[in-house]
């Protein structure tokens, strides 16, 4: 036998099954180079000297990870589609008197053919299209473009190593099943039936306690904090959830869809709806990958695109004035009073003949509560307590200060907003004080309070700074050495230029190291750069792995009408036989492919609308709470998804058709 034998055999299999391969060898060509450009990316030295590129750098190399244990994971699973496909080939050859042996050469050679092409072409196209994301990375900090062209040494090695990996699993999981499946088996390998599956009843309860855990946490965690630490937890809910309702439900829903005369007794129905429930425990773990894959996309657009196109509007927020200086007072050396951080600031400023512009000076002492009722107590107090809430008392000369309207207030009086909870109680209870609520207030004006975004907050005006101070006594009474303090806020404009307020900056900071260590500092400049960088980063990495699990359900979805085609040429073939018409099998077609095509997206748009709020509520830690805008997000990310959705859904519709018929 000629040494050139297997290789020859294993270019022609790979020739003859085409329509199969071609699809697998482009999914492994830029899975490889998206891989290739997150850690070329990852190790650009261009990307390091952007403005806090040392995060970007991070996220990116986060990234990677995800994406090799992504690749590890979806190639081994997509490569059983391809094995399925080739169990009666294989159970061919062996009847022809091929050894396992000689099929084992024959599918390493295979796999050899794959990984070469792959690996070559996958690399070369990550080198060609680093470049772009390269600028598109930098243009989303309004950075520089250099010029020059980066080659990774180090990404090109580790893709190299990965994927060699990934194909030495795969071809070692193929040597497995030839060598324990007898001929006979591999020749009936692609078309075993299964009996008809009984309703699992206790999984499909299981499922829908599990999916209804996961959506109650979404729907009352209302702690941000602790929205953060319950996520995890509700999306392992939702997964169980999901995989245990498509298997069990969706047996539970075609013999609903069976039993309705009406229904069933149609031809395009009756033939769609008993096909599909003999084999509907491998198609049911397919349509929840393809769920899950698609609800994974829906979340990392929306949210990260959301945070990128709301960084001005939570800039505006955080920074009403371009620079913020901050002190918190009491008896301490070097401690602020009502006065120092202004005449701090007059007199830095005026050594460069410069006066602050649209100044504001306020007031506050924050608080950290568990609200029961009207009452606020401040025992056993948890930031991560479903029932934290954050009081931030003001003077009333300060709320009057940027007050459409002055207000009046007696002793014992307080103004309330309350923007998160209701608080409809005429009285409200703190420090052991009963106050008594004058006017609930409809909206409030306030500046540099971020605090307000991790819980439930409750602005109280009260009638002066003295009441103020006495609050802060108390305050320390309660939390001793972790009490907060007044804090002294003094917000302003400069009319000059970025190198002449960056030099004031720094001699601010300068005097909070020799003379005032409480003293804060922090500029919308600053804010934006950090934050650019961190929200660009997210947003371009949301993009590339969104891209890829976009790529994996498009695949997916392929190959599970691609097998269902092969399963079902047979019988098609034998219902035209006995006289079923073109026209009433692309009927059949469309009703099959439609009654369980379209639940994977429909079930993932449930999800995004349970934890929409849940995700909004995350947000928030980050100054993001244009809740509109996020919504807006959500719906076109998920419009145009489904439009890709449907794209695919006609071509493996039609390539459906084309194998049965």
């Amino acid at each position: 036998m000629s040494k050139f034998f297997y290789p020859k055999l294993a270019a022609d299999n790979l020739r003859k099954n085409s329509q199969t391969y071609t699809p697998y060898i482009l999914t492994c060509i830029l899975t490889i180079a998206m891989f290739y450009m997150i850690v070329s990316l990852a190790g650009n030295p261009g990307v390091g000297q952007v403005i806090y590129g040392n995060v970007v750098q991070e996220i990116l190399m986060l990234g990677s990870w995800v994406t090799g244990i992504f690749a590890v994971i979806f190639l081994f699973y997509t490569n059983s589609f391809l094995l399925k496909r080739r169990k009666k080939e294989f159970g061919l050859y062996a009847v022809l008197g091929m050894e396992k042996k000689h099929l084992a050469k024959m599918i390493l050679w295979e796999t050899v053919y794959i990984a070469g092409i792959s690996l070559s072409v996958g690399i070369l196209t990550g080198i060609l299209l680093d470049k772009l994301m390269f600028v598109l990375l930098l243009r989303l900090f309004d950075a520089a473009i250099p010029l020059g062209f980066h080659i990774s040494g180090t990404a090109i090695g580790q893709a190299c190593v990965l994927f060699l990996c990934i194909d030495l699993l795969i071809v070692l999981n193929s040597f497995r099943q030839v060598y324990f499946t007898n001929p006979a088996e591999l020749l009936k390998g692609g078309q075993v039936g299964e009996k008809e599956p009984k309703t699992r009843w206790l999984m499909a309860i299981m499922g829908v306690l599990s999916l209804s855990a996961g959506y109650v946490i979404a729907l009352y965690t209302q702690n941000p904090l602790l929205a953060v630490s319950m996520f995890f937890v509700a999306v392992i809910l939702v997964i169980i959830g999901t995989y245990c309702l498509f298997i069990a439900g969706s047996v539970a829903l075609l013999k609903l869809l069976r039993k309705n005369k009406k229904y069933y007794y149609k031809t395009q129905h009756f033939i769609s709806v008993s096909g599909m429930l003999y084999r509907m425990k491998q198609n049911a773990v397919g349509l929840a990958n393809i769920c899950i894959l698609s609800t994974m996309v829906l979340v990392m657009i929306s949210s990260t695109l959301s945070l990128y196109l709301g960084l001005e509007d939570s800039l505006q927020k955080r920074f009403p004035r371009e620079i913020l200086v901050s002190a918190y007072g009491g008896t301490e050396e070097g401690a602020a009073d009502t006065t120092d951080v202004r005449d701090l600031v007059s007199d830095v400023t005026s050594a460069y003949g410069l006066h602050p512009e649209n100044a504001f000076f306020q007031r506050t002492l924050c608080c950290t509560t568990i609200r029961q009722g009207d009452s606020f107590r401040t025992e056993g107090v948890d930031e991560m307590h479903q029932d934290t809430a954050i009081l931030i008392f003001i003077p009333l000369e300060d709320y009057n200060a940027m007050a459409p309207e002055p207000e009046q207030l007696e002793q014992g009086e307080i103004l309330l907003y309350a923007p998160s909870q209701p608080f409809s109680s005429s009285t409200l209870q703190v420090f052991g004080d009963r106050w008594t609520v004058r006017r609930h207030l409809e909206s409030f004006i306030t500046h540099a309070v971020s605090e307000a975004y991790l819980a439930d907050t409750y602005f109280i005006v009260v009638p002066d700074f003295a009441a103020l101070e006495q609050l802060e006594l108390k305050n320390q009474e309660a939390y001793e050495n972790y009490a907060s303090e007044i804090r002294y806020t003094y917000g302003f404009d400069l009319d000059t230029d970025p190198d002449t307020q960056e030099k004031i900056c720094d001699d601010l900071l300068e005097i909070r190291k020799t003379s005032m260590p409480t003293l804060h500092l922090d500029t919308r400049t600053w804010a934006e750069a950090n934050e650019r960088s961190l929200f660009g980063g997210l947003f371009f990495l949301g993009v590339f792995l969104g891209g890829l699990f976009l790529l994996a359900t498009i695949l997916l979805i392929y190959y599970k009408q691609i097998s269902e085609g092969y399963d079902d040429r047979q019988r098609f073939e034998i219902m035209q036989k006995v006289g079923l018409g073109k026209g009433e099998i692309r009927k059949s077609i469309h009703a099959q492919v439609l009654t369980v095509f379209f639940l994977p997206l429909i079930t993932a748009g449930i999800h995004m609308a349970f934890a929409f709020p849940f995700i909004a509520r995350m947000l928030a830690l980050f100054d993001m709470t244009n809740i509109l805008l996020f919504g807006i997000c959500t719906l076109g990310s998920f419009l145009v998804f489904a439009g890709l959705y449907a794209a695919v859904y006609l071509i493996t519709a039609r390539s459906y058709y084309k194998i049965v018929s």
